[in-house]
């Protein structure tokens, strides 16, 4: 049953889930709010839903580029090199960036009759992005409920697991993550040296994948 909404960016998560519950989405919306890896993200994202047969929205969400304050935001040059985890990725969060997605996303399911509204934050984001931990989840998940009409919910299966988790799950779905984009820089390639680019390679080979991606080093 198509009951279901999608939070997709065109990254190896939101990929994954798109595949691995397309048969309950019925919509996946991107949202391009101006952060320098937008455009290849959102790329990414057409070509999967186009190849699944799944309406694929873009919304744009200028005003966070507008008066939000985030490295990503910046441009390629604000981007801190280093692990994922190095207390310099903080300068990356986009200030209730999935509260204010899944607000959007969960107007538009209500409005369609569709009763979730699927996201793909892990376990690994949860030191750095405080709107990806269950203890923000849970919560926004109830005020949606309880702010709507058809009580639409947040369904995000991935919240307890890591990156290299979720593309095990991708290597058994048999998807490429080569049509796939996470780099923070946002260039041509990845740069291979931000947080983002070392915990996609650290999951790709863990999971036991050659990685496809096309680096700059």
């Amino acid at each position: 049953m198509k009951d279901s909404v999608i939070v997709l960016s065109g990254g190896m998560d939101s990929v994954t889930l798109l595949y691995d519950r397309q048969e309950q989405i019925a919509l996946a919306i991107t949202f391009d709010y101006g952060s320098n890896h937008n455009a290849r993200e959102a790329a990414c994202a057409a070509l999967h839903c186009q190849r699944l047969g799944i309406e694929h929205l873009i919304i744009p969400l200028s005003f966070i580029s507008q008066y939000f304050k985030s490295s990503l935001l910046e441009g390629a040059d604000a981007i801190p090199e280093g692990d994922y985890a190095d207390e310099n990725m903080r300068s990356t969060v986009v200030p209730f960036r999935n509260g204010i997605m899944l607000a959007v996303a969960c107007g538009i399911a209500e409005s369609r009759n569709l009763i979730k509204v699927l996201i793909a934050n892990h376990f690994g984001d949860h030191d750095i992005y405080p709107d990806c931990r269950a203890d923000f989840i849970r919560p926004m998940s109830e005020a949606m409920r309880a702010g709507t009409y058809i009580g639409v919910e947040v369904c995000a299966p991935y919240t307890d697991i890591s990156k290299a988790d979720i593309a095990r799950i991708g290597k058994r779905l048999g998807i490429n993550y080569g049509e796939t984009y996470s780099c923070y820089k946002g260039g041509e390639r990845h740069c291979g040296r931000c947080g983002t680019c070392k915990e996609r390679r650290d999951a790709l080979r863990q999971a036991g994948i050659d990685d496809p991606t096309i680096y700059e080093e």
